[in-house]
């Protein structure tokens, strides 16, 4: 790929050195949007949506980072389904798409390590899953916030969104009702003081017991090269500036219901968002899926 053009209505005319090139953004209403083979929307949720439909009208593909058109939000104006970007349960639907809608950080890490359950009809029917993720102050965004400081941050922990009523919760709950799971969700996001990741601890009921939990993780994403399942719990450093998720799973002693303990580990910019983004173009464009990504 070759860069065509990068907006930034905050910091249009500025000049900045990524990847040891010179980039000069352009203010959004000047991108020429013809000149690009696909594009791709970090515009914030509810701005999106207007450009990406643009960029359909030029007749070019778009990637959209938002969660405009995630499941559980809009639509495109013309009632077409847009393909859910995760990537390894959605191959199919994102090879040759024109327009994707790229998962939220959170919904990456949950998700991914859902699915084989799901799909194997393993989850006890109508129980509760249970989340606890902490994620990098990255997550919140580029936007200056005074409680995002890192002088405000660091040395502490804590839990926001608290009541289960997080955004992505909309497209988690959707998601996992097209794998044909009919479970509550219940998400309790944290912040953590370090610029990038995200843990997620997931707790599951199952419909019966099973001998290995690994098993099922491994036959699901055996020839995936951004899964690793692993023996050992994973930490944020194992996936830091990485396109993978680490899943890893035991069972939990010392409860009545057969349950396992999944946690579940990613860079929320990487695999959560930019990285994921450019897998999925790279299978709308026909590029070879692992091409310009850390593994």
């Amino acid at each position: 790929m070759e860069l065509a053009f990068a907006t930034a209505q905050g910091q249009a005319g500025q000049s900045v050195r990524i990847g040891g090139n010179d980039l000069t953004f352009i203010a959004t209403e000047d991108a020429r949007l013809e000149d690009a083979a696909l594009v791709f929307s970090a515009l914030p949720h509810g701005a999106s949506l207007e450009w990406v439909e643009k960029v359909r009208a030029a007749g070019v593909k778009a990637v959209d980072l938002s969660s405009d058109l995630r499941p559980g939000h809009h639509r495109l104006a013309s009632g077409e389904p847009v393909p859910y970007g995760l990537t390894e349960l959605m191959r199919s639907q994102v090879a040759g798409a024109d327009t994707v809608a790229n998962p939220g950080c959170y919904p990456t890490a949950i998700l991914l390590a859902l699915a084989p359950l799901a799909t194997e009809n393993l989850l006890e029917h109508g129980s509760s899953i249970t989340v606890s993720a902490a994620s990098g102050v990255t997550g919140a965004g580029y936007s200056a916030r005074p409680d995002l400081l890192f002088a405000e941050v660091s040395e502490d922990f804590r839990a926001y969104a608290v009541g289960n009523e997080h955004r992505h919760l909309a497209e988690m709950r959707s998601f996992l009702k097209q794998l044909g799971a009919s479970n509550d969700l219940i998400f309790t996001p944290h912040l953590l003081p370090v610029a990038r990741g995200i843990l997620a601890t997931i707790v599951v009921r199952l419909d019966h017991d099973i001998e290995d939990p690994l098993e099922v993780f491994h036959a699901a994403y055996a020839d995936e090269p951004f899964i690793d399942v692993s023996g050992t719990t994973p930490a944020i450093r194992d996936v830091a500036r990485r396109n993978t998720v680490r899943i890893s799973a035991v069972k939990a002693g010392n409860t009545a219901v057969p349950t396992l303990i999944i946690t579940s580990a990613i860079d929320n910019l990487t695999k959560g968002a930019a990285g994921q983004a450019v897998q999925n173009a790279n299978l709308m464009l026909g590029i070879e899926e692992t091409a310009g990504l850390p593994a």
